[in-house]
């Protein structure tokens, strides 16, 4: 899809709307899309942002009393791309402004990308008419990787920098990690500090021992204050 996009921009998938977990790549494929964009369309004006800094921008123009010029500067770029949508959930007022810009833009057949930690039916305190805008276009799930494609990972990291480590111990890691690649990565360089340090890779027994506290990481635990807490928070 993000392929399909870089080479149409505007005609293929209008939105884009990536989603998955934390640590799962959905940074690195928006911010590929728009310098594969930007290597095919040279005069094209691209635009990447956070979710945060974008509300940032909203909330210090409609302070300046400058909306309008930020609309206006908004209706040059050919395509936005947006990252962490679901921090719009709560901001009201962000929601209304974006909603006028996203409409221009989609209007003037310029290209949106999105990325959320969620499916947009799935994002709180979100408008419905926002809510259905994001879904009108293609939306993409970025899964688990399944532990054949960690194991891959895992090899392709160890080719790149390099280390040799045995089957055991990448199978080892791949089982015991599951939920995203930075976790991967993390469990990865302990393991090439260890061969820094001592000269030799890693034996299954070390590297068990060397990972024991990311893998028996003690699960996370609420109470009924935290949960009042972070509702009353959430609901001012």
């Amino acid at each position: 899809a993000a392929w399909a996009v870089s080479e149409k921009p505007g005609s293929s998938y209008n939105p884009l709307f990536i989603y998955g977990g934390v640590g799962l790549g959905k940074t690195h494929l928006l911010q590929a899309t728009g310098n594969r964009i930007s290597a095919l369309f040279v005069n094209k004006n691209i635009v990447y942002t956070t979710t945060e800094r974008f509300i940032s921008k909203i909330v210090e123009a409609i302070r300046n009393q400058e909306i309008g010029l930020l609309k206006k500067g908004m209706e040059q770029i050919d395509v936005l791309i947006i990252d962490d949508v679901q921090f719009f959930a709560g901001k009201d007022k962000t929601q209304e402004e974006f909603f006028h810009i996203y409409n221009t833009l989609y209007q003037s057949q310029k290209q949106i990308i999105l990325s959320s930690d969620r499916a947009p039916n799935a994002i709180p305190a979100i408008t419905e008419r926002l809510r259905s805008r994001f879904e009108g276009g293609m939306i993409a799930d970025i899964g688990t990787p399944d532990i054949e494609t960690r194991m891959a990972i895992l090899k392709a990291k160890c080719e790149e920098i390099p280390i040799n480590l045995s089957s055991e111990v990448i199978e080892y890691i791949a089982t015991n990690i599951q939920r995203n690649i930075r976790e991967l990565e993390g469990a990865l360089n302990r393991l090439i500090m260890y061969r820094k340090i001592n000269q030799t890779s890693p034996d299954l027994a070390t590297a068990k021992k060397l990972l024991n506290n990311l893998i028996a990481a003690p699960k996370k635990t609420t109470n009924f204050k935290k949960i009042i807490q972070i509702v009353t928070s959430f609901y001012d």
